[in-house]
């Protein structure tokens, strides 16, 4: 029997279509992206979520993957610049 917990959740339409264009592009549903963000989300400020199996040690142990994507409409970093030349 599936262990989960059912939970009702009251969400704008905006963000329930965004959700849903994001959930499709990854082939999930929007049930399964919902739960994928809030671990994320839990496991990136606090730690207190294990990282899911396979991953490497320091994820296990909680410590985040990484800085988080930039926007999409970020502007590209500056390259670097060889000033010995």
């Amino acid at each position: 029997m599936d262990k989960r917990k059912s939970i009702l959740l009251r969400v704008a339409p905006e963000l329930w279509d965004a959700l849903n264009r994001w959930a499709h592009d990854e082939l999930r549903s929007v049930n399964a992206q919902i739960e994928y963000v809030l671990r994320e989300a839990v496991r990136r400020r606090t730690g207190r979520y294990p990282a899911a199996p396979g991953a490497g040690d320091a994820q296990a142990a909680g410590a985040p993957a990484g800085p988080p994507p930039a926007p999409a409409d970020a502007e590209p970093p500056e390259p670097p610049t060889d000033e010995s030349a």
